[in-house]
C-alpha cells in the first residue's frame, strides 16, 4: 500500500505476482541480444529497475545495417510469393507458441497490464497471419488498350529497402504491422524500435529468423540517437521507403528528410480523438465503450478518446457511470493480479498528467475521481475523470496520452460535429447512438480516418488504419497496408490483328 501524496487517502498499488516475475526474468535472461561497444539500459516503468541493456548504435552502424539488409533483399525479392507466405505463417505460429513470454516481456518493459499485453500479442500476430495470406494474392490487372492494338498488363513490385520506425506503446503490434507487409511484398527492412521498449522487437525478430527469415533481411537498430539515425539513413539512395508511427512533430521532420530522397512515406501520427455520446445512446454500452476507448493501454494510444462530448440529456448519468468505472480501476504493476491500470511510460508522462489536470481545474473543470499523483518508485497516475471541461483548457486541444477522461457537454448534433472537427488532427473518432441514420451521418461528417460506432476498440488487422489532416499519410493493415510496400508497374504489349 502506498499513500496518495496529495489527498492523504490510501490508494492501493498492486504488487507484481512473484510467479510472473520469475517467469519474465527467465525470458529476459534468454533474450538473444547482440553485442556492441555502447549500450543503454531499458527500464521497468513500474519500478525504475533496469530490465536489460541493448546496443546503442551510432549513425555509421545504422548505415552498416542498411548495407546488410539491402544485400539480403535482392534474394528475398526473387523468392516466390508462396515461399515468403510460408515463412510468414511459420513466424505467426511461433509468436502464438511463445505468446505468454512475449506478453510478459511487453508488460515488463512497457508497463501495460498483462491481460492487455496478451491482447496485444493476439493483435500483433494477426498482422503476420494476415500478410502471410495476402502474400499469395498480389494485385494486378489485364485490360485492353482502349484504342485497340495492345494489352495493358499491370504488376506489383517491391518498393525496396524499407526503414521502419516504431513507437513504445505497442512494441509488438507496431513492429509486426510494418515488418509483415514489407516482407510479404519482398522488401528488406531496417527497423528502429523506440529506445524505451526495444526488447519485444528483438524477441519477435529472433522468432522471425527461426521461422526462416534470412538473418540479414531484418536489421534492428536500437539507439538513443534517433535524429542521428534518421539523418544518416533516410538520405541513403539504397533506402526507398520510410514508415513511422509517432508524433506529428517528428513526422514532419522525417517527411522533410524523405523529400530529398523522394521516399515512399507512411506516417501514422498524432491524434486528438473525439468521442460523441448522444442522448439516445445505450448508457451501459456508451460507458463501457468510452472506458475502453480511454483506458486501453492506460490512455497511451494514438486513438485513445481524447475529447469526450456528451449530450446534455444523458450527461449526468454518463458521468456517474464512467466515474464509478474509472474509480474502480486497480492501479499497480502490470504483472499484478487483476490490475486494470499499469504505470505510465516515464516520469515526464506523470508530470504531464498533473499539469493537464491542474490547468483544467484552473479553467473551471471538476475532478470527479483521481487527478493526483501517487507515491512509489514507478510512474503511476490514477484513472481520472474531469467534468465540465471548458474548451479553453489545455487538455481540450492536447493529445493527453494518459488515463484522464475529459468530458464536455453539448446540445445539438451540429454543435458536436463542429467541435469534434475543430482540430488539425484526424486519426480516430467515436460515435455512440442507437439511431442508425445518426450513427452513419455523424461518422461521415467526422474528419477522421477511422470511426468506432458504439464500440471503443475499432482497430483490426483486416482494416486500413490511418489518419487524415495532420494525423498522417498512408494506411496500415488490410490490403491497403501491402500496397504501401509495392510499386505498380504496367507493360504495354503490342498485338497484331486487334482493332
Amino acid at each position: 500500500m502506498t499513500t496518495d501524496l496529495d489527498s492523504g487517502t490510501n490508494t492501493p498499488l498492486a504488487d507484481a505476482n512473484p510467479r510472473r516475475v520469475v517467469a519474465v526474468d527467465a525470458v529476459v535472461r534468454n533474450l538473444q541480444l547482440p553485442s556492441g561497444p555502447r549500450r543503454f539500459d531499458v527500464l521497468n516503468p513500474a519500478t525504475g529497475d533496469v530490465v536489460a541493456a541493448v546496443p546503442d548504435a551510432d549513425p555509421a552502424e545504422a548505415l552498416d545495417a542498411v548495407t546488410l539488409a539491402e544485400a539480403a533483399g535482392r534474394d528475398w525479392a526473387a523468392r516466390t510469393p508462396r515461399h515468403r507466405a510460408d515463412i510468414l505463417r511459420r513466424w505467426y505460429d511461433l509468436i502464438v507458441e511463445h505468446a505468454e513470454d512475449i506478453a510478459l516481456l511487453i508488460t515488463r518493459e512497457m508497463g501495460k497490464p498483462l491481460a492487455e499485453a496478451r491482447g496485444e500479442v493476439t493483435y500483433g500476430s494477426d498482422f503476420v497471419r494476415w500478410y502471410a495470406e495476402e502474400t499469395v494474392r498480389p494485385g494486378g490487372t489485364v485490360r485492353d488498350v482502349p484504342a485497340g492494338g495492345g494489352t495493358l498488363l499491370t504488376r506489383r513490385a517491391p518498393v525496396g529497402l524499407s526503414v521502419l520506425i516504431t513507437p513504445w506503446n505497442f512494441p509488438l503490434a507496431m513492429a509486426t504491422r510494418k515488418i509483415a507487409p514489407a516482407l510479404a511484398a519482398g522488401c528488406p527492412v531496417v527497423i528502429k524500435p523506440a529506445a524505451l521498449t526495444p526488447l519485444t522487437t528483438y524477441y519477435a525478430v529472433n522468432l522471425a529468423r527461426r521461422a526462416g527469415v534470412p538473418d540479414d533481411l531484418i536489421q534492428i537498430v536500437s539507439t538513443t540517437n534517433a535524429s542521428g539515425f534518421s539523418e544518416a539513413v533516410l538520405p541513403d539512395p539504397r533506402v526507398r521507403k520510410v514508415s513511422f508511427t509517432g508524433s506529428t512533430g517528428v513526422g514532419k521532420v522525417l517527411l522533410r528528410l524523405a523529400a530529398d530522397n523522394v521516399l515512399r512515406s507512411s506516417m501514422e501520427l498524432g491524434g486528438n480523438a473525439p468521442l460523441l455520446v448522444f442522448d439516445d445512446a445505450d448508457l451501459e454500452r456508451a460507458v463501457d465503450g468510452a472506458y475502453a476507448a480511454k483506458m486501453r493501454n492506460g490512455g497511451q494510444s494514438c486513438i485513445a478518446a481524447n475529447r469526450i462530448y456528451v449530450q446534455d440529456g444523458i450527461a449526468d448519468a454518463f458521468v456517474e457511470g464512467l466515474t464509478e468505472k474509472m474509480a474502480a480501476a486497480l492501479v499497480g504493476d502490470g504483472l499484478a493480479d487483476n490490475v486494470a491500470l499499469g504505470p505510465l511510460i516515464d516520469g515526464r508522462a506523470v508530470t504531464s498528467m498533473r499539469q493537464l489536470v491542474d490547468n483544467a481545474v484552473g479553467h473551471g473543470a471538476t475532478v470527479r475521481t483521481g487527478g493526483h499523483t501517487l507515491a512509489g518508485a514507478g510512474h503511476f497516475f490514477p484513472a481520472t475523470v474531469l467534468d465540465h471541461v471548458p474548451a479553453t483548457a489545455d487538455i481540450s486541444s492536447s493529445e493527453i496520452f494518459g488515463p484522464i477522461a475529459a468530458i464536455q457537454r453539448f446540445r445539438t448534433e451540429a454543435e458536436a460535429v463542429r467541435r469534434a472537427n475543430a482540430t488539425e488532427f484526424g486519426l480516430a473518432g467515436y460515435v455512440f447512438t442507437d439511431n442508425l441514420d445518426r450513427a452513419l451521418n455523424v461518422a461521415d461528417a467526422l474528419e477522421t480516418g477511422l470511426v468506432g460506432i458504439n464500440q471503443g476498440v475499432p482497430s483490426n488487422a483486416a482494416a486500413p488504419f490511418g489518419g487524415m489532416k495532420q494525423s498522417g499519410l498512408g494506411r496500415e493493415g488490410s490490403a491497403e497496408g501491402l500496397d504501401e510496400y509495392q510499386e505498380v508497374r504496367f507493360y504495354n504489349i503490342a498485338r497484331r490483328g486487334t482493332h
